[in-house]
Parts: structure tokens; C-alpha cells; sequence
């Protein structure tokens, strides 16, 4: 099928736009095994089924995920459109890989050692890379790192990002080990993804903890986001000796969806009107959800149609196990349990988990510890990059994956366990 491609390399990729956010597709059409990568989202391989004929039409479903592509061959580009879920997006296809430049993913040869390894908890099987810095011992310290909310792979890869990736390259070379894993499901981990929880979650880096309990003495968590809640969690279980929470969400759940939701419809332009009903509705599901009582109706909602049939989709995904869990999830009352020392940092830019609103209670809660650092970091976004407005869309233009300042930050308040 290779010849078909017109003397391309048979690699072709383009971007969709969904709800204003930019995705990257990739498209393998020559060999045998035919695949789609979406690199933004750290997925590829995706088995796919494709035709072209003689009049340069391509045909390309892929059947794991329900989607679909079909375009014209216009000489140096395939004009058409992808299609999933009911939804029928504008695909430019243009020959070979349009990848992002990322000059932080750290490049070998590295000063330190690498290990894989794995641990289990239960029927969940997670597989990690482990970083032993030179001259590593029981007394070095070492980290677990968590991933946020989304089945992520090891470097947290997100947009090409490798944000995880870079952290523990800075930490390596600062002396400290880490160990970062595969989520269940991604890579070379397995497990029930499907009903898990945050919970569950927590228990996957509890059982990481546990292995590294056998090689060091002094073990933290370094968590991103919903990671950032898990680390506070096992501080509050008195399962670690340290945390770094990056923009780690400490308030509900509920509020905090509802805080994205809000700020997502003003920046599409919705009134002030429509967005107050729309937040109003999404918190009134989330609490009845909780702690039970009737849902709202979508048609008591004085809204636009659009944002109906996004009510819908909230309902429905008020019913999976893992929102389930988190709309009821709150570190407030956790805090007080927490003795080990904290460093908390969130961007001011955070358009998904406000900086605010999640270091204050840090800042009343906590008990007192000279060595906690609670900090906003101006102009950086929910990924701790500099950047323009904070927006999700964002994410993938920006070149850094994350600050510089905060890998010296978290690289700094760590030499004091050293």
C-alpha cells in the first residue's frame, strides 16, 4: 500500500481543534500494521484500517476508538475530515511528522543511572523507570512522582511535554533519586482503570512507596495535580517524610470543576447570565451526586442548546466511579494530620487549579513546619510554564515544558534531606 502514497514517506499528520484546544494526529499508512499516534496525548499505535483509490480519495477508520478520516489527495496535501462521536472535524493531512520543538526532554549521555523496575497493588501492575543519582545510597532521598487526573504515561506526556521526564533529569543531577511510573493501563502497566478511583490511585503510589521503603531511608511523593492531592493524602496517612505538591487541587472536587467550567464559558464569551445558570445547574448535579436528591432537569435550564447537550454530557460523566469519588473530594479537613514538610507551588496563571484558592488553606492548616514553602509563582499555568493568558490551549505553542525556576525551587528545598 506504500506506493500509494505518492512517493510520501507514508507518515502524515495534522491537527483538529476541539473546543478551541488543538490536537496533533499522526497517521502511519505504509507496512503492514497501520497506525494513528495523537502525541498531545501521549497515545500511539493505534491500529487502523485504510484505503486510498486511483481517484486519490483516502479512506481511514479506526475502529478501537469509533473514528473515522476520509480526504482527497490534492497533490501535497489530504483534505478532509475526521469524524468521532458524532462530531465531524475539519483534517489536513500534510506529509511527514509535525512535531513540536521541546529543548527541555532531557537527551543522554546522563550522570546517573537508570533502573527499571515494578510493583503491584492487588490485580494493578505498575512498571517505572528509576533514577539513582551518582553515589546513591540508603540516605539519598528519593521521590515517588504521581501523575495528574488522566491515564498518563511515566513523563506525564502531554502536547510532546515530558514534564516529569525533565523534573527527575534535574533532580538526578541534583543528587536526588526519583521514581516515576506508568499509570494502569499505559505502557507497561496493567490494572482496572475503568472503576477506579482517586483512592485506588493512592494505593498505586503507596505500593511504589513500599519498594522504595526497602533501598532508602528517606522517602517523599511529588505529585502534579490530582497527584499534588494524592501526596497530601499519604502526608496525611503519615506515609512519607516530604511532599512537593505542583498546582495540587486541596479544595473540593465540586468547586473546583466548577470553577473550570465558569472560566472556560467566559472565556468562549457566554453572558454573565447564561454562565451563573449553567454553574449554578453543574454544582446543584454535583451535590445531589454527593449526597443524593433529585437532578436538575436540562429542560428547567434557560440555556443555549449547545450548553444543554454539554448538561447532558455532565450528567453522564457525573456517573463514572472516578468523578464520582472526586467531586467529594476534600484535603481541607486532611491538612491538620499533615506533620511532614510541605512544598506547595501553584502558578497565578492556573486556569484549572487557582492558585489562591488551594494555597490558603495550606497556608491556615497546615501545622506549623519551618521548613513548609507555600508559594504562587507569577505568569505560570496548570503546567508551571510561562505563558500568555493560562489557557489549555496554550499548552502545546509554548516551547518550555516547565519553568526553570521551579525545578531549582523543588531541587533547592530538597537538599535539605540530603
Amino acid at each position: 500500500m506504500s506506493t500509494l502514497l505518492w512517493g510520501q514517506t507514508g507518515t502524515w499528520s495534522g491537527q483538529i481543534e476541539v473546543q478551541g484546544m488543538k490536537l496533533t494526529l499522526v497517521f502511519h499508512l505504509d507496512g503492514d500494521e497501520p497506525t494513528l499516534d495523537s502525541p498531545d496525548q501521549g497515545v500511539k499505535g493505534i491500529p487502523v484500517q485504510y484505503k486510498i483509490e486511483e481517484t486519490g480519495k483516502v479512506s481511514v477508520t479506526v475502529p478501537m476508538i469509533g473514528a473515522s478520516y476520509e480526504g482527497l489527495w490534492m497533490g501535497t496535501q489530504i483534505v478532509g475530515n475526521f469524524s468521532q462521536s458524532g462530531l465531524s472535524l475539519p483534517l489536513t493531512l500534510s506529509p511527514g511528522l509535525n512535531k513540536p520543538n521541546r529543548p527541555q526532554t532531557p537527551v543522554g549521555p546522563f550522570p546517573y543511572s537508570q533502573e527499571e523496575v515494578s510493583f503491584s497493588n492487588g490485580e494493578a501492575k505498575l512498571t517505572g523507570t528509576l533514577i539513582l543519582p551518582q553515589g546513591c545510597n540508603r540516605q539519598t532521598p528519593v521521590l515517588i512522582m504521581v501523575n495528574g487526573s488522566g491515564q498518563q504515561d511515566r513523563d506525564e506526556t502531554i502536547f510532546d511535554h515530558k514534564p516529569f521526564a525533565v523534573i527527575a533529569d534535574a533532580l538526578g543531577r541534583a543528587g536526588i533519586a526519583t521514581l516515576r511510573y506508568d499509570d494502569r493501563g499505559i505502557g507497561g502497566s496493567i490494572g482496572d482503570v475503568k472503576n477506579a478511583t482517586t483512592v485506588d490511585f493512592k494505593d498505586d503510589a503507596l505500593a511504589g512507596i513500599e519498594l522504595l521503603r526497602e533501598r532508602f531511608d528517606k522517602v517523599g511523593v511529588l505529585g502534579h495535580s490530582e497527584g499534588g492531592t494524592i501526596a497530601m493524602m499519604l502526608a496525611a496517612e503519615k506515609q512519607v517524610d516530604f511532599i512537593v505538591s505542583l498546582a495540587g487541587a486541596v479544595v473540593s472536587g465540586q468547586e473546583t470543576i466548577v470553577k473550570q467550567i465558569r472560566l472556560s464559558l467566559v472565556e468562549a464569551g457566554y453572558p454573565d447570565q447564561t454562565v451563573d445558570e449553567y454553574c449554578n445547574a453543574v454544582s446543584k448535579a454535583a451535590y445531589v451526586r454527593i449526597h443524593g436528591g433529585m437532578m436538575p432537569s436540562v429542560d428547567e435550564l434557560n440555556l443555549p442548546d449547545e450548553l444543554k447537550q454539554n448538561f447532558l454530557g455532565v450528567l453522564t460523566m457525573f456517573q463514572m466511579p472516578w468523578m464520582i469519588k472526586f467531586l467529594s473530594l476534600d484535603m481541607r479537613p486532611l491538612l491538620g494530620s499533615i506533620e511532614c514538610p510541605v512544598l506547595a507551588l501553584n502558578g497565578t496563571k492556573d486556569s484549572q487549579v487557582e492558585a489562591e484558592a488551594n494555597l490558603a488553606p495550606l497556608r491556615s492548616s497546615l501545622p506549623e513546619n519551618s521548613r513548609n514553602r507555600i508559594e504562587a509563582l507569577e505568569g505560570l499555568n496548570h503546567l508551571l510554564q510561562h505563558c500568555s493568558t493560562g489557557s489549555v490551549s496554550e499548552y502545546r505553542e509554548i516551547e518550555e515544558t516547565i519553568s526553570p525556576e521551579v525545578l531549582k525551587i523543588i531541587a533547592d528545598w530538597l537538599t535539605v534531606f540530603m
